[in-house]
């Protein structure tokens, strides 16, 4: 169905909007993880497609108005307020650094396009049957594109891709985020979610029984943390330290409750990986050839590369700890790879016999290039055994979910432990 602007349209687009309310009041019920999976992958831009990509709607008023929506759906859903940049954020893609939750006014004119380019064949032989030699619809709505990116419009033939014409938005409202960041601490932020697989907990699905499902706290932290968030008010950390609003403290504190136990999951889930790539393995090996006693997190039984055994080790470093921020805020994983790199100095001694692998997380998300390929490889590891193509995509997953769950625990950590009502 194609609708022209008129009263159709605003019929049409209208109601979308009252069904995204209803929705988003009736999300609001359930789990803050099942929510946001659901607004953006069933109920925002997706419900809305196939009316952008059939109808010359551009700059119509109420894609804002759905767009409002959206932000007031994603604050309700986090428990969060949203400044106008944080949205501007949120709407970007994940693998940008946003939510994935995109604004269809920004998307209205790269889905009409796309859609008008790749029947651009049969609209022509249907226009030169009735006497017409032009869509003044797609003309319109090129000369919008050009005028809104300043660019002139792409040669013909017309690319078919929707992603192409969406490009020039996306990096005009990064750009525009980027801009907006006040200091080191910000530009730190957005650079890490930025890199490869930081926003791999958006996209798992929310089941209980495979350790995937974020309970709202962490939902509300993870949100915060990746779009700039105040978290809580000032506090002191039972550390003796001051916790400013954006509540990252306790993602570094010497004292957080959740460093150990983080460490020891992470670990876990790297043997359990081994174990089902088939690979025997034993945590913390004893006997290895260290003058100071100290033994790697892990070892296999039999040979990873080469003929060599595989030992591993694994480290999370803050993203946005004062001491990493001059590197953070230059490069995205610079924490990680600087964490990687003193673990291999480390185990330099044992490097020389076995295959040596330092597996180097940041709060935010990024990893350590070394992890990135070992993890990979393990991913297809288990897929050879499994048959389950997706097996790497998983993995990263599990990662990624683990180290949002525990910035939460991190987080709640730096506040001081209630009373003792009883004594």
């Amino acid at each position: 169905m194609h609708l022209l602007v008129g009263e159709a349209m605003d019929q049409a687009l209208s109601t979308r909007c009252a069904d995204l309310e209803r929705s988003i009041a009736r999300l609001k019920l359930l789990s803050a993880h099942d929510s946001l999976i659901l607004l953006r992958s069933s109920f925002s831009a997706p419900k809305l497609l196939h009316t952008l990509r059939s109808s010359p709607c551009t700059d119509h008023p109420t894609l804002n108005q759905f767009d409002s929506l959206l932000k007031a759906g994603i604050s309700a859903i986090t428990n969060s307020n949203l400044s106008a940049i944080q949205w501007l954020q949120a709407s970007l893609p994940v693998s940008e650094g946003g939510l994935g939750i995109r604004r269809v006014a920004s998307l209205a004119p790269s889905a009409f396009l796309a859609s008008a380019a790749s029947t651009g064949d049969l609209q022509d032989l249907i226009l030169s049957r009735c006497g017409s030699s032009a869509d003044s619809s797609l003309e319109a709505a090129l000369v919008a594109w050009s005028a809104r990116h300043s660019i002139p419009v792409p040669s013909p033939p017309l690319p078919y891709k929707q992603s192409i014409w969406d490009r020039p938005s996306i990096i005009a409202d990064k750009a525009a985020v980027l801009a907006d960041a006040p200091d080191d601490h910000h530009r730190a932020r957005l650079l890490a979610c930025s890199a490869p697989h930081s926003g791999d907990w958006l996209h798992a699905l929310p089941i209980s029984s495979c350790g995937l499902r974020l309970d709202d706290e962490a939902i509300r932290v993870a949100v915060g943390l990746r779009l700039g968030v105040n978290l809580c008010q000032p506090h002191q950390c039972p550390c003796g330290s001051l916790v400013d609003a954006r509540g990252t403290h306790g993602l570094s504190c010497r004292r957080s409750s959740g460093r150990l136990a983080r460490h020891q999951y992470i670990n876990d889930l790297v043997w359990r990986g081994l174990a089902r790539a088939g690979v025997p393995s034993t945590k913390e090996p004893s006997g290895l050839s260290r003058t100071d006693g100290k033994r790697p997190d892990g070892l296999s039984l039999i040979p990873w590369q080469n003929g060599r055994n595989l030992i591993w080790d694994v480290t999370v470093a803050d993203t946005l700890a004062s001491s990493h921020l001059p590197s953070t805020s230059a490069s995205a994983g610079a924490a990680a790879e600087s964490a990687a790199m003193k673990k291999v100095a480390k185990y330099s001694s044992l490097s020389q016999t076995y295959n040596f692998v330092p597996i180097a997380c940041e709060t935010l998300g990024p990893l350590n290039a070394i992890a990135l390929n070992f993890l990979s490889d393990l991913g297809r590891r288990i897929t050879a055994v499994t048959g389950e193509p997706r097996e790497k995509t998983f993995l990263f997953q599990r990662l990624s979910i683990a180290i949002q769950r525990f910035n939460s625990v991190c987080f709640l950590g730096s506040f001081m432990p209630p009373p003792d009502i009883d004594g």
